[in-house]
């Protein structure tokens, strides 16, 4: 079953928190002032699936998760924020451990049933002085989950928290999620996290969440680099119930649909969203790659940024693919929206109505092969000056 996008689902307050989940996020001293710190956990036994980066500076947090996250049994997450953990040798492995030992034990459950995430600047140790101060502070039992809060937790240069929630049937299903740049996904993306009450059994579960996860997060390219800290996740305790299997990977989808979006919306320095829908592809891989090749090209994210109808970069970034020996030029159309750019050659009308298109703050770029029924549609944003002076200063 292939999910469908619908009507983006509300946001936080209006539909309430998946039931049976408690949670904290507190500072521990990697930020100044704003929370770094979150775990959220199931009160009850859950089935879990997840997913991680397949970098090869992978950190010791993803090396943890990656080998228990293979029982399917994880109750929860912790994760600490603006420091990756990654390369640090033997002591970092040993402090993502002991922070995820501790949480643990605080909240009643086995280090092996917690996901540990780390992000943020890669190569400094952790401040376990500071972190162990702080790990002591927290008290058993944590109060009821607020996503919200962990959302903020999270965040390293987003300009804002990141989560939503969708129902299913009796059940909800919220979702949570921080990254705004070194984001170009390999079978996970940055942090992010799932909560239901809905009853899924485990095989269903990794089974639609890694169909979710191809087509959401692994769609989505703010500037082709993949992070060493990638990890998705999604826990299901059952306390609301079963669900329709079909109705449940449709809202799963839109979940993380909504975060794709907003993630690529506040992409760092980004001022606009950019979809690029790929269709009459010979199958859904080729539809896949054309479409990262144009969201990714830095041409194509520049003249999506000066509202220039250059549609020759959106050809160039198509064409550079050598490999894709069946793509005939004659054969493929180019629209900037509904706004058709080639093969027949845009008036000036047109090209007139295209920049003002492409002025507005979501830009829609569709190509069609012109082979077969192949499709796939990628998020990703405009490149931008601030996104080179984010990036220049990040350590200093």
């Amino acid at each position: 079953m292939q999910p469908q996008p619908q009507t983006q689902p509300h946001t936080q307050p209006r539909t309430p928190y998946p039931r049976g989940f408690r949670g904290v996020s507190t500072n521990m001293g990697l930020k100044d002032v704003e929370d770094d710190f979150t775990a959220v956990v199931s009160e009850v036994p859950a089935r879990s699936a997840a997913v991680f980066t397949r970098s090869r500076f992978a950190g010791p947090s993803v090396v943890l998760s990656r080998a228990s996250a293979a029982r399917q049994r994880s109750r929860g997450m912790v994760v600490l924020s603006r420091n990756a953990n990654v390369a640090t040798g033997r002591a970092g492995a040993a402090h993502a451990e002991e922070v995820r030992r501790k949480v643990a034990t605080i909240a009643g459950i086995a280090p092996d049933e917690l996901v540990i995430g780390s992000t943020g600047v890669i190569g400094r140790p952790y401040p376990m002085d500071s972190i162990r101060t702080g790990l002591d502070a927290l008290t058993r039992p944590f109060p009821e989950a607020d996503f919200a809060a962990a959302a903020a937790a999270m965040m390293t240069t987003d300009t804002r928290p990141k989560y939503v929630s969708v129902r299913c049937g009796d059940a909800v299903i919220t979702g949570i999620a921080k990254g705004v740049g070194m984001i170009e996904p390999d079978m996970a993306t940055l942090l992010t996290f799932f909560f239901t009450d809905a009853d899924v059994p485990a095989a269903e579960l990794d089974a639609v969440f890694r169909r979710v996860t191809d087509r959401t997060f692994n769609a989505l390219s703010i500037d082709t680099d993949t992070s060493t800290s990638d990890t998705a996740a999604v826990f299901a305790n059952g306390l609301a119930g079963p669900v329709d299997p079909a109705a449940f990977e449709q809202a799963l989808y839109d979940c993380a649909l909504h975060l794709v979006r907003d993630i690529a919306s506040d992409g760092e320095g980004a001022g606009k969203l950019i979809e690029v829908h790929v269709t009459g592809a010979r199958d859904d891989a080729q539809a896949k790659r054309v479409g990262k090749s144009v969201v990714n090209s830095p041409l194509v994210k520049a003249a999506v940024h000066g509202s220039d109808p250059n549609w020759g970069r959106v050809a160039m970034a198509v064409g550079k693919l050598h490999e894709e020996t069946d793509i005939e030029p004659s054969r493929v159309r180019i629209q900037f929206g509904d706004l058709p750019m080639h093969p027949d050659e845009p008036t000036d009308t047109l090209l007139h109505q295209a920049a003002e298109y492409l002025s507005g703050t979501e830009v829609t770029i569709r190509i069609d092969l012109g082979l077969s029924r192949g499709d796939f549609t990628v998020y990703g944003c405009d490149l931008t000056e601030s996104y080179v002076r984010i990036n220049a200063d990040y350590t200093t």
